[in-house]
This record gives structure tokens, C-alpha cells and sequence, in this order.
């Protein structure tokens, strides 16, 4: 595993701590080095992060894409301000600025510490994802398998105009009342 960052200095505790086989580089670097890259960046932040990455590196390789376009503008009574509008997904901008790479939307509405082995009363989760490439969503699928969630595939890049609002809904609870371990379940 490699961790893409343009400052070393804050990954240094981490790297100490994540084993021989963890490593830290420039975002450049990690796109190089990687097959299946984690694009976990602020939103607002995320299309630089694919310039610093450089895109042709990104050709071909699966993207896991966990952003979400939350605005710099303080929540409303628990409810996130996003920057893009309902005709357009943060995901959807970045597939075109790098079109060449397989993004697949994933673990954008759940918290980090819910997404591997989500341990909650309800059962198992859902996460749903979406994608323009079968093969990369398959990839997903099947780490999602490993860490203990159902995968529901929405279908192409559009959905995540879906999916992203999701995140919303995901922090109101958290925002009011502190409660951060839910995940949604889509019944069938």
C-alpha cells in the first residue's frame, strides 16, 4: 500500500506504525505504483488531486472514488451544503477530467471507521456503487464482500448524483445527536 500526500511530515506516525508493507510518495507516484487506486480527498480538492496524480497515469486503473462535494458552507441544522448541483455528481466531473480511468463511487455515504466490518445491530449494510466499467465495479464488489457489505450496483457514473446525496443523509444524524455508527440497508 502506498499513501499519496504533499506533505510527508504528517504521514510520518503513520507510516511508523502501518508495516513493511506500507509506504508514502506523491500523488504521481501512488497513481504509478498503484492498480486500484482510494481517491479520498476533500471534495473540493479531489480534480487537483487527479492533476497532481497526472492523469494519463490514471489510464485503465480502477479508481475507488469516496468523495463527496461538501461545501465550505456550515451545515444547516444538520444538513451539508454540497457545491455541485443535482444535474451533475462530483463523480461525473472527474470521469471527464480523466475519462480514460475507471471510477467506481463507493463508501461516500458511511463514515471511515464503519467501512471495513460494519458490526451493527441491523445487519448487514449496504453500499452502493455505480460506474461506467463492469470489470472495475466487479473489483469493488468484491472487496466489499471482504470487508461485510452487500454491494448494490446503481448502475452507470449518472447514479452518483444518487449516491453522493447519500452523505447528506448519512451526517444529519451525527451532526445532530452525535450518532455516527448507521449505515443504510436497501430492502428487497
Amino acid at each position: 500500500m502506498k499513501i499519496g500526500t504533499r506533505d510527508f511530515g504528517k504521514l510520518k506516525d503513520w507510516l511508523a506504525k502501518a508495516g513493511a508493507g506500507a509506504s508514502i510518495g506523491s500523488f504521481s507516484e501512488v497513481a504509478n505504483f498503484g492498480e486500484i487506486i482510494v481517491l479520498c480527498s476533500k471534495g473540493s480538492v479531489a480534480s487537483e488531486v487527479l492533476t497532481l496524480s497526472g492523469i494519463d497515469s490514471l489510464n485503465g486503473k480502477t479508481i475507488i472514488d469516496t468523495t463527496n462535494p461538501i461545501s465550505e458552507i456550515p451545515p444547516q441544522n444538520g444538513v451539508l451544503n454540497f457545491f455541485t448541483s443535482y444535474n451533475e455528481s462530483l463523480m461525473e466531473k472527474l470521469q471527464k477530467q480523466a475519462p480514460k480511468a475507471n471510477f467506481v463511487k463507493c463508501f461516500s455515504s458511511v463514515g471511515s471507521g464503519l467501512m471495513v466490518n460494519p458490526q451493527l445491530k441491523g445487519g448487514k449494510p449496504s453500499m452502493f456503487i455505480c460506474g461506467n466499467d463492469d470489470s472495475s465495479k466487479k473489483q469493488i464488489r468484491e472487496i466489499l464482500d471482504t470487508f461485510g457489505w452487500d454491494t448494490e450496483d446503481m448502475g452507470k457514473v449518472e447514479a452518483a448524483r444518487a449516491i453522493e446525496p447519500l452523505c447528506i443523509l448519512w451526517c444529519i444524524p451525527g451532526f445532530l445527536s452525535q450518532s455516527w455508527t448507521h449505515a443504510f440497508k436497501l430492502l428487497k
